[in-house]
């Protein structure tokens, strides 16, 4: 990591990525420790329609519960949500996730962008965010808005993504605040409950 920042304040953790994202995110969650003082919001780019499949992969390799995301449902610490196929996600300043089925962006539904902008617009700097493996530009715009929002930002390292495309794009486009791999990533997200006050 050739910067080593530190993630306080974290209120939401924002993960998002397409294809290649899910073997990071299996190298990540089965062995981070139960989250307390954050919730982990993962949006991936997924098939229309697909089924509940990657909520139970996740829900058993994890001690952190998943919560399935449904319209107008609270966001609380010590979960993991994962975003649904088809569907925007939004947040409110209300603590609430709602869904949007409106007009794909970056060719996808749920967008990255769409997702980390609304929370950058509800948390602020109580937002933070890591971009995965992808092999479009979604994500780039988002960890922009986060990052302005006083947030911090993460961009998967491009040598180990299986589609560098998506990090690479962040990177040329903004100055992350760390550019991580899996291990890293582990060691960030395990110390987030450390520094919250």
């Amino acid at each position: 990591m050739e910067k080593k920042p530190v993630i306080s304040n974290c209120r939401v953790m924002l993960i998002g990525g397409s294809a290649g994202s899910l073997e990071v995110l299996m190298k990540i969650l089965p062995r981070l420790p139960k989250i307390h003082s954050y919730a982990i919001v993962i949006v991936l780019h997924r098939k229309s329609g697909e089924d509940m499949t990657l909520e139970e992969l996740i829900a058993v390799k994890t001690i952190t519960p998943v919560k399935e995301v449904e319209d107008k449902i609270p966001l609380q610490p010590g979960f993991i949500y994962i975003a649904p196929s088809d569907y925007h996600l939004l947040f409110e300043k209300s603590n609430i996730l709602s869904l949007d089925a409106s007009e794909k962006i970056n060719y996808s539904r749920p967008s990255i962008d769409v997702a980390f902008e609304s929370a950058a617009e509800a948390y602020g700097k109580y937002v933070s965010a890591i971009l995965l493996s992808g092999a479009n530009a979604d994500g780039t715009e988002g960890l922009k808005a986060i990052k302005n929002g006083g947030g911090t930002i993460i961009v998967q390292k491009p040598e180990t993504a299986e589609m560098p495309f998506m990090p690479v794009n962040a990177i040329e486009n903004m100055s992350p605040d760390g550019i991580c791999d899996a291990e890293e990533m582990l060691e960030l997200l395990s110390g987030i409950d450390i520094f919250n006050p």
